[in-house]
């Protein structure tokens, strides 16, 4: 059985190659952004794609942040977190300055609306495709903050072999 420290480290590592996906779709899309219902149908399979790898690693990212991470960098600090609610726990990394609970669930309610990507409605598919292409950074900008802090606060992940190839 994998320890915490382990697969904290695994999840970093994801982490980290959702970042790098997310930052080479928006370097791919940034030429054809801010989209408009025009340039929507006009898009080619490829734009596409890197479209739907943003958004799909926005979600990821996201997601293995809030379920994994977090819960993890208060365990390994030796919080007791069983009986802390989703709210409680951004409450408290609030309190060790790692994000703003507001923001998170902000980007939460961002990520939640591109859902209906595929939606008959255009307009609301290029507006979300638009919002997340602006969020990027702000999820990235967070990502970093925590990456930071645990490689600051944590010696096994500033002593990962996989994590130290990958910066």
């Amino acid at each position: 059985m994998k320890d915490i420290k382990q697969t904290f480290i695994e999840k970093l590592h994801e982490c980290n190659q959702h970042k790098k996906r997310l930052l080479k779709a928006k370097s791919y899309l940034r030429d054809i952004m801010p989209l408009d219902v025009d340039k929507y149908v006009a898009l080619n399979e490829v734009q596409m794609s890197f479209i739907d790898q943003m958004i799909f690693r926005f979600s990821k990212l996201q997601d293995t942040m809030g379920e994994k991470m977090f819960p993890s960098i208060l365990e390994l600090q030796g919080e007791d977190i069983k009986k802390l609610t989703f709210i409680d726990r951004l409450n408290r990394l609030e309190e060790l300055e790692l994000l703003y609970k507001d923001e998170w669930m902000s980007l939460r309610k961002d990520r939640n609306e591109v859902a209906h990507e595929y939606s008959f409605n255009q307009d609301e598919v290029v507006d979300g495709i638009n919002l997340i292409f602006d969020r990027v950074d702000d999820l990235l900008r967070v990502y970093q903050d925590i990456y930071g802090y645990c490689f600051k606060k944590f010696e096994f992940v500033k002593k990962s072999e996989i994590l130290r190839i990958e910066n």
